[in-house]
């Protein structure tokens, strides 16, 4: 009978399988490996230095842009959204019942005022002005041998040759062919008006649209539709509503008679399309709005401005001269007050509040600052009070508005700056 040791702790013998006798020696050599691996790890294994509390405790340097407070000249406007309005659009209709025998212009030409532009047949309206004509020749005549017979009248009254009765119904009757000749020249210049109307015309300089009528069609006097229509392109206008609030800036400069420049910037007011000068303002106050509508004239040389083409309208109303200016990046707020940060001597950070004058374009007007100071224009998610900052030096590039007017402005600036 078998121990129960013997059963847990077989005695290999030469009938034990062939498998476990492989396994055996793989077994020791793994254990081995893994020892070793253990010993190497615990030998070149090095505790981690404790951080230099000195370290800690030093802030960090932020690198920012930044540029320099100069004095200049800049624009105080007045921004609004304007439409582009031709000073007149002409729609030219029938006045007379014909056939269109020539359209004389293409569509979208630029004509000139009394340019042909559509031929009626004209042959109806000639034979009544000749009618017209000959009408007033016969009465012509016999007013003339009316005044003949008068005058024969009269001397032989002054002999007591007629009765006086005679010579005053011969006077008369001078006076009704007088009236009839009188009718028959209106006749014939109506006439005249209406052989002019078969001879369309451009009323004045501009363009013409679409085609809205060929040749062979006939056209009747009354006709609700037009014929073509002319929108005069030089000069051009541009309306724009100002709030009510803005008008006393801008009304003694219009009693004084002065010419305020306009600007017109397209949608993004990034690019400026034209150049103008404030024309005149409406004569009362649109109180759904609590607006007033201004005009300003544009010469439109180049024809950059097109009739209903909505713009962004800049009035220049006055200029600060010799005011201290600072990129309008530089400017920041926490919703009551405007401030900037201020980059001291010893290289650090101050917050400095900050009264916004005026702003035009990429500089600001402000005050609080003196020149020459400097000013951050990036990095205002990592400064605070005190913060150490160093300054990247970037091209010395002036800021300037974009209205007329507005000064230069030189700092340390790059594109792209994020706040």
């Amino acid at each position: 009978m078998e121990s129960p040791e013997a059963s847990l702790y077989p005695d290999p013998s030469p009938g034990a399988s062939p498998v476990a006798k492989r396994r055996r020696p793989w077994l020791g050599i793994a254990l081995s490996a893994v020892l070793v691996l253990v010993v190497v790890l615990l030998v070149t294994h090095k505790p981690n230095p404790e951080p230099d509390q000195a370290a800690l405790d030093q802030p960090a340097v932020v690198t920012i842009k930044a540029a320099t407070v100069r004095k200049g000249d800049i624009g105080i406007h007045v921004d609004a959204l304007g439409t582009v309005t031709p000073i007149s659009t002409v729609s030219l209709y029938s006045q007379v019942t014909g056939k269109v025998v020539a359209v004389n212009y293409r569509e979208g030409q630029m004509v000139r005022k009394g340019q042909s532009l559509i031929e009626i047949d004209p042959r109806p309206y000639e034979a009544q002005l000749k009618q017209a004509e000959g009408t007033l020749q016969h009465d012509q005549g016999l007013l003339k041998q009316a005044e003949l017979d008068l005058a024969r009248y009269q001397k032989a009254s002054e002999r007591n040759a007629i009765a006086r009765q005679t010579l005053e119904d011969q006077e008369q009757a001078v006076e009704q062919y007088k009236g009839t000749v009188k009718n028959d020249e209106g006749q014939v210049d109506y006439q005249q008006v209406q052989l002019s109307y078969c001879h369309l015309t451009a009323p004045a300089s501009g363009r013409v649209g679409l085609r809205l009528v060929d040749p062979g069609n006939t056209i009747f006097a009354g006709s609700s539709n037009a014929l073509v229509v002319v929108t005069q392109l030089q000069p051009i206008t541009v309306v724009f509503n100002v709030a009510e609030d803005n008008l006393s800036q801008v009304r003694s400069q219009i009693l004084h008679r002065t010419a305020l420049p306009v600007d017109a910037f397209d949608r993004s007011q990034r690019n400026k399309i034209a150049t103008g000068h404030l024309l005149t303002i409406d004569n009362q106050v649109d109180t759904t709005t609590g607006t007033i509508r201004f005009r300003a004239e544009f010469d439109n040389h180049d024809l950059t401005l097109y009739p209903n083409q909505f713009v962004n309208a800049r009035l220049l109303v006055s200029t600060l001269h010799d005011t201290l200016l600072i990129p309008s990046a530089a400017v920041q707020r926490n919703g009551v007050q405007a401030f900037v940060y201020k980059v001291n001597s010893n290289h650090t950070a101050s917050i400095q509040n900050i009264v916004e004058k005026t702003s035009d374009g990429d500089a600001s007007a402000v005050e609080g600052l003196n020149a020459g100071d400097t000013v951050s224009l990036t990095g205002f998610d990592k400064l605070q009070d005190g913060t150490k900052v160093d300054i990247q030096e970037s091209p010395q590039a002036p800021v300037t508005g974009n209205g007329d007017g507005a000064g230069t402005l030189s700092g340390k600036r790059a594109a792209g700056q994020t706040r």
